[in-house]
């Protein structure tokens, strides 16, 4: 299906024109004309691809995993509207955010209205007809998760006729699923593709009965989210058995683990930009490292045995350190007096420092783990195959201080050397072979994927039955496929024992946020759980260094950030007794 791209840039215009940017701005550049665009079956197919094309917006798909450093899991080294606490109801995010969502919905009514007119068997006109209303499902599910109530729209609109005001929330789930449950319906709406089959990267009905699920257990409705992602597994997903880290790799991008993905192609304009985003200079194409992991996410990770970690059993004192005295514990062997100088003036406690085994010591802290965290994350003392400028590759190596890059043994140079931070592996492209360029890179991105369906069906059914057994084997299956040691009920001396369903809940919480961190999950998440605030924004804390150093802090502007703003220029429009904005939002 990645083909599908090409053609659908030629059929993007979906006849809204004069909307100046306002909420259904579709103005065609290059498109088909209305007269003839359902005529026949391939520009049909061309115009339901433009429903597809849709999801290649950063905030409907294609670049939704960069919502994951506005959560627990990640942070913008530059700060961020919802992080700074300077989001307003004026603030690029929510427009954007609302705008391009919207224009799939455009897109898909559009689509939903005029198949009828195309000359199509009955099968294809079911399936593309499902396709089109699983699409709108995905928009309006999107649009739904934040601003909780939207205006609804079935079908298509002039811009005159865009006056609606908000839908509950309530009523918005409510028509996702009666879109969604048509798709489940459809006879002719295959339950999975096989990779290879020609319309893999399609919609199924096993996406249906995924997205159907994460309604429901937006809605708390454990009882009929369980039945939905219990009915995915019967489907043909299932999780992948090689290593976790190759599962994020384009050989295994159509396995059975990916359910719905943003279909990329290493050609301009079609592919990922995560490595330009993620990478640090070192790999290739010599990148940004503008989005990092959080440094309290990599210190959730358990270690090998289950046990919570904890940075004094490895390094004496640390946690009774200021982040500056503790710095001693991250620095390279034998370091210079020159260096050694910097950092006594920098206040490093250097009583602490081994001129031999400084780092050893510390890698210890990250190799004795869950093994998803050097999978997901580069820590201090290991390595990234990566690249130079010049795209010669090389293995390089987080040391601190930084020294060169351009010699044996090769540092890792990031866009930050002059600060300490962690470094995402996920997404990064090695070598200089996985990826043409660091503007499209050829993985897809996934959205759906089973692990995230098994650990939702874990906590639905941990929400109705509390410590259950059932619950405790889903979530062993993807921490087992990982490397993970499994949680059990049986000796109560090791630290994976399951203590009750609060216990429970909080190890699936931790689970879904190792396990599917960087896949645009984790913000809706913490915000579906109720968590975001205490997680992300505790006093003191912020967008840090390795060793704690504040770069910059966090504000909660208030619990109103759990609902976000509707956009002021549509407010401005209609009027607030027609768009009634959320609370707390000042306009």
């Amino acid at each position: 299906m990645k083909k599908i791209y090409f053609i659908s840039s030629l059929v993007i215009g979906f006849m809204f024109t004069g909307c100046d940017g306002s909420l259904l701005d579709t103005a065609p550049t290059n498109s088909v004309p209305s007269a003839v665009m359902w005529t026949t079956e391939s520009i049909a197919d061309c115009g339901v691809n433009g429903v597809y094309d849709a999801l290649r917006y950063e905030n409907t798909g294609y670049n939704l995993w960069h919502t994951d450093q506005d959560g627990f899991t990640g942070m913008n080294r530059n700060s961020s509207t919802l992080g700074s606490g300077i989001a307003t109801a004026s603030s690029a995010l929510f427009s954007d955010y609302w705008q391009q969502n919207y224009e799939g919905i455009t897109r898909a009514n559009y689509a939903i209205q005029h198949l009828p007119d195309a000359p199509l068997t009955p099968a294809k006109y079911g399936r593309l007809m499902a396709e089109c209303k699983f699409l709108r499902a995905w928009f309006y599910f999107n649009l739904n998760q934040v601003y909780k109530g939207v205006p609804y729209y079935n079908k298509p609109v002039t811009f005159d006729e865009v006056t609606k005001p908000r839908s509950t929330e309530t009523a918005v789930w409510d028509s996702i699923i009666s879109d969604l449950t048509y798709c489940i319906n459809e006879p002719d709406f295959p339950n999975m593709y096989a990779a290879g089959n020609v319309d893999h990267g399609r919609v199924t009905k096993a996406a249906a009965y995924a997205l159907r699920g994460k309604v429901y257990m937006c809605m708390k409705d454990y009882a009929k989210a369980e039945v939905d992602l219990r009915t995915v597994g019967t489907l043909g997903p299932t999780l992948f058995q090689g290593p976790y880290k190759q599962l994020f790799k384009e050989a295994n991008e159509a396995c059975p683990e990916m359910i719905f993905s943003v279909q990329n192609i290493g050609v301009e304009g079609y592919g990922s930009n995560s490595q330009l985003n993620l990478a640090p200079r070192s790999g290739f194409g010599w990148c940004w490292n503008n989005y990092l992991p959080n440094p309290d996410f990599v210190e959730s990770f358990e270690e090998a045995n289950g046990k919570p970690f904890d940075w004094n059993d490895y390094l004496p004192n640390y946690n009774s350190m200021t982040p500056v005295q503790r710095i001693v514990f991250f620095l390279r062997d034998n370091m210079t007096d020159a260096e050694k100088t910097v950092f006594i003036k920098y206040g490093a406690d250097m009583t602490k420092y081994l001129s031999t085994g400084n780092e050893a010591r510390v890698l210890k802290a990250f190799t004795d783990r869950d093994p998803r965290l050097l999978d997901d994350i580069i820590t201090p003392y290991s390595s990234l195959f990566g690249a130079d400028q010049n795209n010669v590759e090389k293995t390089c190596t987080l040391r601190w201080p930084f020294r060169t890059d351009t010699q044996a043994p090769w540092d890792i140079k990031t866009d930050t050397n002059t600060k300490w931070y962690y470094l995402w592996r996920k997404w990064v492209y090695e070598g200089a072979s996985e990826s043409p360029n660091r503007l499209y890179g050829p993985t897809d991105q996934v959205l759906i994927r089973y692990a995230d369906v098994v650990l939702l069906l874990a906590e639905a059914i941990n929400e109705q039955r509390g410590n259950d057994a059932e619950a405790i084997t889903l979530v062993n299956s993807v921490r087992t496929r990982a490397g993970a040691v499994p949680l059990q009920t049986t000796d109560s001396n090791l630290p994976t024992f399951v203590t009750g369903q609060d216990n429970l809940r909080e190890r699936i919480r931790n689970e879904r946020r190792w396990e599917l961190c960087n896949e645009g999950v984790n913000l809706f998440d913490e915000m579906r759980w109720g968590t975001w605030k205490a997680k992300k924004f505790y006093q003191g804390n912020g967008v840090k260094e390795i060793h704690g150093k504040l770069t910059s802090p966090y504000s909660w502007s208030g619990d109103y950030l759990y609902k976000w703003a509707i956009p002021a220029s549509e407010v401005q429009r209609l009027g607030r007794d027609v768009l009634v904005p959320n609370d707390g939002w000042i306009y």
